[in-house]
């Protein structure tokens, strides 16, 4: 059998099996997941924009990618995860880190409920607590900025000078450098100053115009309006009254 038609015969095999898989996936239930930037944060060109995105339910399968030690390694085991149970045509590494995470939630609560223990302070007696958390049950902190067609958001330093910013997506997080995190952070969030998009022109305003306290304004003003999820809520005390308070979710959320 000539090499060419043997090759052919091999690609429609694998052809064959990526479309049953493809079938296959299809019968899995699937869930629309709201983001908490309603989309906004991305420019209209993006299907990010839409808000929201679909994900099918994790299955026993899936179980693999939170096991494989390369992954585990790399540090990229959730990134991994959520690709693949992602049926939108969306990239994972253009979302910001509030929308990334609650797409990591919505896939621990369809995969193994929506029970997680968390610890947190009782204020009364100062005891650690061990409390169970309904994850269905997190809110989203309310997002009211206006965004532009770009998905970027203007803000006002000074009577002389208006910038537009964006929200960072992890990749660009994890590229600034610890070295110069502030300066770092603000050359890839300022997007336009005034009237000009030059990225050197911007880097200069920021080294040679910017006031400290201009820049820790802005940086207090995009923290303060970024969108998330409430990691707050109410529990029970150790004297059967109940208390607000904060908690964090850890590298635990998928060992259940």
């Amino acid at each position: 059998m000539p090499m060419t038609e043997h090759l052919s015969d091999k690609n429609l095999v694998d052809l064959a099996k990526q479309n049953f898989e493809n079938r296959q996936k299809n019968t899995i239930p699937s869930i629309i997941v709201p983001l908490p930037s309603n989309g906004l944060v991305y420019p209209k060109s993006s299907p990010l924009h839409s808000g929201q995105v679909e994900m099918r339910y994790m299955t026993a399968y899936d179980e693999d990618i939170l096991t494989n030690a390369t992954y585990i390694k790399q540090g990229v085991v959730l990134d991994k995860l959520i690709k693949s149970l992602i049926l939108n045509d969306v990239n994972l590494d253009e979302m910001i880190v509030a929308d990334r995470d609650v797409l990591i939630i919505a896939a621990r609560i369809h995969g193994y409920g929506n029970e997680y223990t968390v610890t947190v302070t009782d204020p009364e007696t100062k005891s650690t607590l061990n409390r169970v958390l309904d994850l269905s049950k997190l809110e989203m902190n309310p997002f009211l900025l206006q965004a532009d067609e770009n998905g970027e958001f203007e803000y006002r330093i000074n009577s002389e000078t208006v910038v537009k910013f964006k929200f960072l997506n992890k990749t660009e997080s994890n590229s600034i450098s610890s070295e110069h995190a502030l300066s770092d952070f603000l050359k890839k969030s300022i997007k336009q100053v005034n009237e000009t998009r030059d990225a050197f022109k911007i880097e200069q305003y920021i080294r040679y115009q910017m006031k400290p306290i201009e820049s820790k304004q802005l940086r207090t003003y995009i923290s303060d309006n970024m969108p998330g999820i409430k990691l707050e809520a109410e529990f029970e005390g150790e004297n059967g009254g109940t208390f607000t308070a904060r908690f964090q979710i850890g590298s635990d959320l998928f060992w259940v």
